[in-house]
Order: C-alpha cells, then structure tokens, then sequence
C-alpha cells in the first residue's frame, strides 16, 4: 500500500476520533439549558466532560496538522476556499473553551448565564458546520486547473451540504444525551434517557435521508456498505436508548459516528477534494501529496507517538468513569431564580 493511501486512511481516522470524542462534548453542550433546570444540574452537565473536552480538541488539532504535512495542497485549498466557515468554527471553539474555565469565577447568575450561551453556541455552530463542510468535501466544490477555490461563500451552502450539516447536528445532540443518560444519575439520567430516544428518531430519518443521498449521487460499494453498517447502528442505539441500556446506546452512536465518517472518506477516495467544474481539477492523493520522504518521516513519528496519546486518553477515561450527580455539587450561595 503506497503512503499516500496510507495517511489518507490515518486522516480518516484521526477526523473519525474527533467526531466520535468531540461529538458528545457538542452534545452535552448543546442540551446544557435543556436538560440543566438549575446551576447545579448545569454543573452535573459540565462536569462530565470538564476532565475530557480538551483532550478530545486535540484530535482536531492533530487531524489539521496531518493533512498539512501529508497532503500540502489538499490544506491549502481547503482553508483557503473554507476560510470563512472554519474561522466561525475556530471562534466558536475559542468562546467554548474560555465559557468552561471563566463561567465559576464570578458568583452571579448573569454572569454564568452569559457564559453558558458560549457554552451552547460554541457547541452548536461547530456541530452544525463540520457537517457542511463535508458535505462540500464530498460533493465537490468549483477548483480551478490551479486548484484554487473560485466559487463563492453561499456556494458552500447548498442543499446536499446543508443537510450534512443538520445530520452532523443531530448526531451529535443524539450522541450527548445518550453520554450523559451514561454519566449521571438521579433526574439527569432519567431526563437524559428519555430526550435521547426522541432524539434517535429525528436522528435516524435526517441520517437516512444524508446517507441515502450520498450513495445515490456519489457513492460506491464500499460506502453503500459501510452507510448501511452506520444506519444499523443507529436504529440498535435509539432501541437500546428506549431500554435503558445507557452502555449499549453509547456503543451504538459512536459506532454510528465512526462508520459514517468511514463511509465518506471511502466515497472520496482516490480524490480529497473533487472539482465540480472538471474532473481534471480535482485534488487526489497523488498530485496533493507530500514528498515521499516526508511521508516516511511521518509514519515513523506516528508509530512512535500515537499509542503514547491513545494510552494516556484511555486512562484519562478510565480515571473519570465514576457517574454524577447533584449531591457531588455544593449549593451555590447565589441561587437561581428558577429554583
């Protein structure tokens, strides 16, 4: 196997781990002001994924160090012609992280209520816009013979990405709640459990109707394979969800987030970003790769490093396993209105 196919599957990989570990942090923030009645249920909320949501960005940042070594050109254009929504993405994600670490330091209602709207806006921007933006991935945008992006912003905005968007969106709400049904106990968990099972059925028919699509206009074997794989996952989640079986849930949207992430990496390749106005255009493997030797000099830096950064995410995980709830929260001596 040549290692320009090689990192394309690492690539693929490394953006799978993300969605899997940053899709329920987005979930969990996105459901903080639906399923936190008060300051201490939210805290039960943060608090699940306080010792984690860090680690979990770091896949992002490994995944864009990637495909900037590995394939040069498939980078540049990327971020040049999706400059505007990967910055809105970026300052979401930056308003997030300093909501997580500034929201306590002030004892005021407002002031954490401020912090929290970072909070659920910072989660729901980037879990609705990753999905947009691959969905263009897949369905191609307008490159030119140089391979730069001549198209506009509101290109980006069609109807195919969109959808993958409001999917991504979804699965990933879907995916929080059934986390936190795993995480907590008391009034959380049962809340949790219960918006998860209707969660699943927006979840099943908006993935459907993405996956269905994806294979109908630009899939092949392997991802019908795999986009059916992903659908079966979803529909053993939202049933598992329904009984309760918070483990088996968990199982059942990662697996559904990893396998669909699988399915469209294997629908793009040869390519990494196609042309919509000519095949000749398009970004592939080949001719958006690094130098051989470069790509050598990577492959052996990540056989040395990446099981470091898989066991010491492992263990993280292990120590955090413990379930929450309100009794591990003090009383807050600013109490809210609502209580």
């Amino acid at each position: 196997m040549e290692l320009t196919t090689v990192w394309f599957i690492l690539i693929a990989v490394l953006w799978a781990g993300y969605f899997l570990l940053e899709g329920f942090d987005f979930g969990v923030g996105i459901l903080l002001p639906v399923i936190g009645r008060d300051e201490r249920e939210r805290r039960v909320l943060i608090n699940t994924i306080g010792p984690v949501w860090d680690g979990n960005e770091v896949w992002l940042l490994v995944a864009g160090g990637a495909t900037f070594a590995a394939f040069p050109e498939w980078y540049a254009t990327l971020f040049s012609g999706f400059y505007l929504p990967l910055l809105i993405i970026l300052v979401a994600l930056i308003l997030r992280g300093v909501a997580f670490e500034y929201r306590g330091k002030v004892d005021s209602v407002t002031w954490r209520r401020r912090w929290d709207a970072c909070i659920i806006g910072g989660s729901l921007v980037p879990a609705l816009l990753w999905g947009v933006a691959f969905g263009n991935i897949v369905r191609g945008v307008k490159l030119d013979a140089d391979h730069e992006y001549v198209g506009g912003f509101f290109d980006l905005l069609n109807p195919y990405a969109l959808l993958g968007g409001l999917t991504t969106l979804t699965l990933f709400t879907l995916h929080g709640a059934v986390f936190l049904a795993l995480k907590t106990d008391g009034r959380v968990r049962r809340h949790a459990g219960d918006l998860a099972v209707r969660l699943g059925v927006a979840a099943v028919v908006v993935a459907a109707g993405f996956l269905v699509w994806t294979q109908a206009s630009y899939g092949d074997a392997g991802g019908l394979v795999l986009s059916g794989a992903a659908a079966l996952a979803l529909v053993a989640a939202v049933v598992a969800a329904h009984r309760r079986r918070e483990g088996w849930a968990f199982i059942g949207t990662a697996a559904t987030i990893v396998l669909a992430t699988a399915a469209l990496f294997v629908t793009l390749f040869p390519n990494v970003l196609p042309s919509t106005l000519a095949d000749a255009n398009s970004l592939t493997t080949t001719n958006a790769a690094s130098t051989p030797y470069t790509l050598r000099i990577m492959t052996w830096v990540a056989v040395v490093f990446t099981p470091i950064v898989l066991g010491y995410q492992a263990w993280t995980y292990w120590v955090f396993r413990k379930r929450l709830t309100v009794e591990h929260i003090p009383v807050p001596s600013t109490v809210d209105a609502s209580t």
